[in-house]
């Protein structure tokens, strides 16, 4: 038999793209038989989206791996969206046509389709086409045991969750309290939340679901998932916990500018604020920022961005003169560091010198601090990052709690940034449990990948499932 193909359908942005893209090709190199993978590419809606998925792909392309990548034809984007969510689970949808012709003209048979989750509509196509179809989340598995209860809890909370009483029951999470729910379903009359519970009740109809984490780290969100206790009434899905799912670009020839001034600091002594691609901050909140870690007394690097151009949706480079209070940069130039463009984040992370990390609380970015031993505090700005947030602190214990004022788009005090700092870098009970349990979950992680471990042997399972379901693709 040729070898099966497992055929990947990511979207384009950065922390999925390159998520599924990896997981790809560990599933590859785990396999004990022959597999291949072949890439259905949606083409990104912005130029520059666009120009970095080019840019992922030659060197995907470069890399030597059984890897192909098919380029589907163009879809006219819809214009009328409300949120990003809505928008990338209509794009998906309307490429259904073409996700199917491009499967049904594959010469080798069909080990599985893998979708990105805002892509469970094309689970309809595997179905047309009686190939196995396979659901990628490329954020936690606390994550997906919520978005597996929305459906029900749609039908159970009348109201909008901020106006219900008591907490929130997700089956393997501590009580989720109302403020926590993630950004696009703060509001029931919004499409992003139609299409979040739509995803949700899509998923239980996946062969299976992969999720990017490791047994060790969500054990009761997992147990709850493959229990059926988040879909009741519903058969349990399969799960298969693979991560953590890191891709570690090859060190530059020479070390960033962050990282030689890193190498100037003591072991352990430097907070990191790291806000992913998409966080930035008004002059406002960055002054309280500034505020609050001049009184902290700690060492830091802050990466700090601006607001986007108008009409665009990426930060700006932050201008410091007009963002950062008067003398500030002067006052702290013997402890700090103010990087006002993009930085090398896993590069730092795994710097001797960081010992803490307040993060937007992104799921890549979390896994990249756990994987080196470094504590969060985080500060949700969007998507499932508030969710995130309290599962950290109440669920797995990494991380120093933070007021964030969601009202008031997140804005954090300069008091309360200043306690959080002093908490997470050595003040008191909290702060030290968090840098026990991340120095602990460093080991986890580490050993989850490794040969014998629990995400190790979850991709061997995986393949073996793949490979038994390899199908030849008849054009119906």
């Amino acid at each position: 038999m040729a070898t099966p193909t497992v055929v990947l359908v990511p979207v384009w942005g950065a922390g999925h793209l390159m998520s599924l893209l990896e997981s790809g090709k560990r599933l590859l190199a785990r396999s004990v038989r022959a597999l291949s993978l072949t890439v259905l590419v949606m083409r990104a809606p912005t130029e520059q989206l666009a120009a970095e998925v080019a840019a992922h792909i030659r060197r995907e392309e470069d890399s030597g791996l059984d890897v192909r990548f098919t380029h589907l034809p163009a879809v006219a984007p819809p214009t009328d969206w409300v949120g990003i969510e809505e928008f990338i689970s209509r794009i998906a949808q309307m490429h259904a046509p073409h996700v199917r012709a491009a499967i049904s003209g594959l010469a080798p048979p069909v080990a599985g389709v893998v979708l990105d989750f805002f892509c469970s509509s094309l689970l309809d196509v595997c179905r047309d086409l009686a190939v196995p179809g396979y659901v990628y989340f490329t954020s936690n598995a606390a994550m997906v045991a919520f978005m597996l209860r929305l459906p029900a809890l749609h039908e159970e909370v009348p109201v909008e969750f901020e106006e219900m009483e008591g907490a929130i029951d997700v089956p393997g999470l501590p009580p989720v309290p109302p403020s926590c729910v993630p950004t696009p379903v703060t509001d029931k009359k919004n499409p992003n939340y139609t299409w979040f519970t739509y995803h949700g009740r899509r998923f239980a109809e996946a062969d299976a679901i992969i999720i990017n984490t490791a047994a060790e780290l969500e054990p009761s969100a997992l147990a709850a998932i493959a229990d059926g206790r988040c879909t009741r009434g519903v058969r349990a899905l399969t799960v298969y916990p693979i991560g953590p799912v890191i891709s570690f670009p090859p060190p530059p020839e020479q070390p960033h500018e962050c990282v030689r001034w890193l190498d100037g600091q003591a072991p352990a002594s430097v907070v990191l604020l790291c806000f992913g691609s998409g966080g930035f901050f008004a002059a406002a909140q960055a002054r309280e920022i500034a505020d609050g870690l001049e009184r902290s007394g700690h060492c830091f690097l802050w990466v700090l961005r601006g607001p986007p151009a108008p009409g665009a949706r990426h930060p700006t480079d932050a201008n410091l003169d007009e963002m950062l209070p008067e003398g500030f940069l002067e006052r702290t130039k013997d402890r700090g560091l103010v990087w006002p463009t993009w930085a090398p984040q896993t590069e730092i992370l795994a710097h001797a010198a960081v010992g803490g990390f307040v993060t937007h609380g992104g799921w890549n970015s979390a896994l990249e601090s756990l994987w080196h031993g470094v504590p969060m505090v985080p500060w949700p700005l969007y998507a499932e990052q508030h969710t995130n947030a309290f599962t950290f602190v109440a669920a797995m214990g990494v991380a120093v709690a933070m007021k964030v004022d969601r009202k008031r788009d997140n804005f954090v005090e300069a008091a309360e940034l200043e306690r959080a700092v002093k908490e997470l870098m050595g003040g008191g009970e909290e702060g030290r449990k968090a840098r026990e349990k991340a120095s602990e979950m460093k080991a986890v992680c580490r050993n989850a990948v490794e040969e014998g471990g629990s995400s190790y042997a979850a991709l061997q399972r995986l393949s073996e499932e793949l490979y038994k379901g390899a199908v030849a693709v008849t054009n119906k």
